[in-house]
């Protein structure tokens, strides 16, 4: 990866995350460049990386990237891949293309490209900006082995990478890490407030609730056990900690987290449906008349 050219189109958060695990991991700085047509982000990421930035792709940079990331929200990739289509076709060696757009299938991505590119599609999560992130990826057909490898050299610089092997699976991956760090935060919240009606105060019911679920986030991840036997194991019979596991589970716990997490399932399906359509925001089709 140290010695592949790598693009950038978008300067926000996520390519900020990924530029700075990047460098962090021993990328050189002159073999990444990110595009984006705002001058203040161009001039904010040169400032706190020494990469290459530009206010848009022309086709020799695109010809020399081995990977061109697509970094920009969902609601103007379509605009931003139909810009991008042009310069693709003059590349006589198509870079791969990494998208960690939300919601956008792979082959609505290669149809605005103007096809004939290999895609991965890449759906992190929010920690991901602090390289704590969870990714899931998953390659189209006309992937190769060096480029799934490369893509998840990348991806791992910000966490955690899994590979799936349908992108259909995407929907349920959205559902459980893309959009669990909420529920973990709502679960935090909630914890953190019933300290306080026990009369903890403020400051210390939060500190108490983000360490105990920091801790038990690592302990689940450095144990050979999984979670359900971890949790056995600090359940004593008639303790206090029973008490609670029971009234979590009389009160469907379980049934709630599945009710909550097929809800997003079937919203992110119900999002890749409308925003990988063919028509642009301001309603015009993107084709010739």
């Amino acid at each position: 990866m140290n010695n592949s050219k790598l693009v950038f189109i978008g300067g926000g958060n996520m390519a900020t995350s990924l530029v700075g695990g990047l460098c962090a991991a021993g990328v050189p700085a002159s073999n990444i460049t990110v595009v984006d047509p705002q001058a203040e982000q161009r001039a904010r990421l040169a400032a706190e990386f020494p990469i290459n930035t530009a206010a848009e792709a022309s086709s020799e940079l695109l010809a020399a990237a081995d990977v061109v990331t697509l970094a920009v929200k969902p609601q103007i990739l379509q605009s931003v891949c139909r810009g991008l289509a042009a310069q693709l076709a003059d590349c006589e060696t198509k870079p791969l293309v990494l998208s960690v757009a939300a919601g956008i299938r792979a082959g609505s991505i290669k149809r605005w490209l103007g096809g004939d590119v290999a895609i991965v599609r890449a759906m992190p999560n929010t920690p991901a900006l602090i390289q704590a992130g969870a990714t899931a990826l998953v390659a189209d057909a006309a992937c190769k082995a060096e480029q799934k490898s490369l893509a998840e050299e990348i991806m791992r610089t910000a966490g955690l990478c899994v590979w799936v092997k349908d992108e259909a699976d995407i929907d349920a991956v959205t559902a459980i890490s893309g959009s669990g760090p909420a529920y973990f935060f709502l679960f935090i919240e909630a914890l953190e407030a019933a300290g306080e009606k026990l009369g903890l105060e403020a400051r210390t019911s939060r500190l108490l609730a983000l360490q105990t679920a920091f801790g038990a986030a690592r302990m689940a991840l450095e144990s050979d056990e999984d979670p359900a036997e971890l949790r056995r194991k600090v359940t004593s019979p008639g303790g206090t900690t029973e008490q609670a596991i029971l009234s979590f589970e009389n009160n469907q716990l379980r049934a709630l987290v599945e009710a909550a997490t097929q809800a997003a399932a079937t919203r992110s399906l119900e999002l890749a449906n409308q925003l990988g359509n063919d028509a642009l925001p301001n309603g015009d089709t993107g084709e010739a008349s």
